[in-house]
């Protein structure tokens, strides 16, 4: 059985985890564990998201930032 401890949370934080139990007997433990996973997927995914950005930043500037445009502003 693996180590269990308690931790103290606002009642306003119960009651948003109350809220978001998706079925009455799920347990907190549960509940923050899928919340976890949830958490780590979008950091994931936002990393993955930026580093996209950035290798694709000097051809975007390649793209934006030539002659043939900024002559075409001009005219």
């Amino acid at each position: 059985m693996s180590e269990v401890t308690t931790i103290q949370v606002k009642k306003d934080t119960l009651k948003k985890l109350r809220d978001e139990k998706e079925y009455p007997k799920q347990s907190y433990d549960d509940l923050i564990q899928k919340m976890i996973e949830i958490y780590e997927n979008v950091k994931r995914r936002n990393q993955y998201d930026e580093f996209l950005h950035k290798i694709q930043q000097p051809k975007m500037k390649e793209l934006w930032d030539n002659p043939e445009d900024e002559a075409w502003d001009d005219a």
